[in-house]
């Protein structure tokens, strides 16, 4: 399952990351990597953005950014 799929207030682990080059790196200097776990905050509703929560951080994503973000519900 995609991030952008996971519902408000469910806990998953990161699985892997598909994205091109720039964006993988921009993902994991802000602590996405393989085994964290995560948190989806809130979704803007009309395909807006997806807060997450990765420990103690908030971080807003583009839908089409958490797609390329795989997860495993916990």
């Amino acid at each position: 399952m995609n991030l952008n799929d996971l519902p408000c207030g469910q806990r998953a682990t990161i699985v892997a990351i598909h994205a091109e080059e720039s964006l993988h790196q921009r993902l994991q200097a802000l602590g996405f990597r393989t085994g964290q776990m995560l948190e989806v905050i809130r979704k803007a509703p009309f395909a807006g953005p997806i807060q997450v929560r990765l420990g103690t951080t908030d971080i807003v994503l583009r839908l089409r950014e958490a797609a390329n973000i795989r997860v495993c519900r916990a």
